[in-house]
């Protein structure tokens, strides 16, 4: 299998062509070379609380005169505190496969200020690691040495690949904020790229060049190499906010795709990929495609079982549960298998393409007629662009069975806890591109889930006259509420379990849990909870309780005035919270909240809330419901907003009274 051709569509010709540099900015000081007053600075001006700060970040990227891509790259960080060390653990990853990519001549160095002057300590060549990740991508690996708080730690290194297309990308943002960043490219004319700019900060200085350029030989071609200076100043760092996606799809970035090549009689030829083609290739890839039928050792009596079904849905069940208990995930990502199904069958071990292609594998000889294999990226690997067709955006394979025109099946036995008719919420909102060889339909399909996920609270409870409540609760949890309690309950066992859902309430004492249909596939798990709580505040005239017990909702996560990523639930949700309370003998209702409707600017959640008294029982229902999924973060201000109300609504307080 050519993996060059595969991963980055590489195409090797020769054209002699001699490189210009951007010449180097005084921001940007030589290694080895530093001035005082970083080596004496104790934070970072721009955000005082950071741990470490990178005080330039350099990239230069051209063509050298094989036509190959070349960059040279040049990283200098601040050390403000012992939290930003691990900055000084670096980790460079590249396509080391068929030598696609690969990195030399590192330096690193750390520079310290002992009695006022700078001290270098050079990092040992032998200390710096090759490290095999896979059959495909590699990492240089190192520690920069004698750091410690106040140090200025630095690195650089060359970049080379045997590609005209790979031409590499540059983030401007980190996790640490960014004193300077700078990108130079060089790209001949000849060449046409689209550049996928995901910056929202405009750029401190952005110049462009063009220098023309004559390729000698029997018909020379002139062409005009086209330089780009890019600078970037004082970028905040991407800190981690409740329900954001990954930090790829966040960061401040540059892309560059190839769409075109200018041939020597001046015509362009197009360079992009569609999904089709793409598809096509992963199909003959021997990693991929040829994994598909491969026989397994002792496989027969899983399928001939799976054949005694009667249904579809029951061999499917069968056959994911099969392989979810065989099978261990090594914690490994990857579309393609590495070891082989054969040998991971064997081990009971593989990466995620290696456990979900055995799973396509015994569901077809089980005679699931209508099932393919599907590439998809993961939340946290990043959301897959549908106009890039780049197999890096994916790093897992799973199953895909169209059931009907109404529901479909994406199986993925890497996670235990996954249920055969519940799409991961892991792989939600983003696309899949999935394999059909026998047809030659290749194609890609966007992974929601239209229904929400509910969760369906019912308490019945006694309000004692000495401030105390005894009553039961049912919490009944479908989709993914099941599947992400069950798998929080299993893990942690039963004893840290009761005290998130008590929300870590020392008031609140459980006395019996009881878990239902933990294992069905398709009915809703139910915790039958026996419990006390001592109504603290109350005084003995007046007895003061809160109604929202036992849900998921007992705290804002949207507390930040701002916010710098997108929004993103997974999924729709929808809550119910039912109660009735006895009012006890000789009290009376002294105050309810009000029955009230709450509904966000763009109709997108609403919060309904009825509370009444009926024959000396006060009657509760909440229902909260999410009619989407996603907002940007240009809508933060009314979600904000609206979270804020929602808390009061739902912490505000029945007040009962000694008669």
């Amino acid at each position: 299998m050519n993996r060059l051709l595969l991963l980055l569509g590489a195409a090797l010709f020769a054209l002699p062509v001699n490189a210009q540099k951007t010449e180097t900015p005084s921001k940007v000081l030589p290694f080895g070379k530093i001035e005082i007053a970083d080596l004496e600075m104790t934070k970072c001006d721009f955000e005082p609380d950071a741990n470490a700060e990178v005080l330039f970040n350099k990239g230069d990227v051209y063509y050298d005169s094989s036509f190959d891509i070349s960059g040279e790259y040049h990283k200098r960080i601040k050390i403000f505190n012992d939290n930003g060390k691990d900055e000084a653990n670096i980790r460079i990853e590249y396509y080391g496969g068929n030598r696609l990519e690969y990195i030399n001549d590192v330096q690193a160095e750390t520079i310290n200020l002992v009695n006022g002057k700078p001290e270098i300590t050079k990092l040992d060549k032998k200390l710096i690691y090759t490290q095999a990740i896979d059959k495909v991508r590699s990492a240089i690996v190192f520690s920069m040495p004698n750091v410690k708080a106040g140090s200025v730690i630095e690195y650089k290194y060359k970049y080379h690949t045997v590609s005209i297309s790979n031409f590499p990308s540059w983030d401007f943002q980190q996790k640490i904020p960014v004193r300077y960043s700078e990108l130079d490219t060089s790209i001949p004319d000849l060449l046409y790229f689209r550049t996928v700019n995901h910056v929202w900060m405009p750029y401190s200085k952005a110049t462009h060049d063009s220098e023309a350029r004559t390729m000698p030989g029997t018909n020379p071609l002139s062409y005009n190499d086209e330089k780009d200076f890019r600078v970037m100043e004082n970028i905040p760092s991407l800190h981690d906010e409740p329900y954001m996606r990954s930090y790829t799809d966040n960061i401040m970035s540059l892309q560059f795709n190839l769409t075109s090549v200018k041939s020597s009689y001046g015509f362009y030829k197009s360079y992009s990929d569609t999904w089709a083609k793409v598809g096509g290739l992963i199909a003959d890839d021997e990693d991929f495609g040829g994994q598909l039928k491969r026989k397994l050792k002792d496989e027969e009596p899983i399928i001939t079982k799976a054949k005694t079904f009667k249904t579809d849905d029951e061999k499917i069940a069968y056959v994911f549960n099969q392989v979810k208990t065989l099978m261990k995930w090594d914690g490994v990502d990857r579309w393609y298998t590495n070891d082989g199904t054969y040998r991971a069958w064997e081990k009971k071990t593989g990466n995620s393409a290696e456990v979900n292609i055995i799973l396509y594998h015994l569901l077809k000889q089980s005679g699931i007629k209508e099932i393919y294999p599907m590439i998809v990226s993961t939340r946290e690997h990043g959301k897959v662009n549908r106009f890039n067709t780049s197999l890096s955006q994916f790093n897992r394979a799973v199953v895909y069975i169209p059931v009907d025109s109404t529901k479909e099946y994406i199986l993925d036995a890497t996670n235990k806890y996954n249920l055969y008719n519940e799409t991961p919420d892991m792989l939600l909102n983003s696309s899949g591109l999935y394999i059909d060889k026998q047809a030659n339909a290749y194609d890609m399909l966007y992974i929601t889930k239209a229904a929400p996920a509910r969760q369906v609270v019912m308490i019945n409870a006694d309000i004692k006259a000495d401030s105390k409540m005894t009553g039961t609760a049912d919490i009944s949890s479908f989709s993914y509420h099941k599947i992400s309690s069950v798998e929080r309950y299993k893990t942690d066992g039963e004893k840290k379990y009761i005290d998130y859902i008590k929300a870590n309430d020392n008031n609140l004492k459980i006395s019996s849990l009881k878990m239902k249909d933990m294992e069905s596939d398709t009915l809703p798990l139910v915790q039958n909870i026996a419990f006390d709580l001592e109504l603290t505040g109350s005084d003995g005239t007046y007895i003061y309780f809160n109604p929202n017990l036992f849900t998921p909702i007992r705290t804002n996560p949207f507390l930040s005035e701002k916010r710098a990523t997108d929004i993103d639930f997974g999924h729709r949700n929808r809550y119910e919270i039912n109660g009735t309370y006895k009012i006890p003998a000789g009290y009376k209702v002294d105050a309810l909240p009000k029955s009230i409707r709450m509904v966000m600017p763009d109709q997108s959640i609403s919060l309904k809330r009825f509370i009444a008294e009926q024959g000396g029982m006060i009657v509760v229902r909440y229902v909260i419901s999410y009619e989407k999924a996603f907002y940007e973060k240009e809508s933060y201000p009314e979600l904000r907003e609206f979270y804020k109300q929602m808390q009061d609504m739902l912490t505000e307080q029945i007040v009962l009274k000694k008669a």
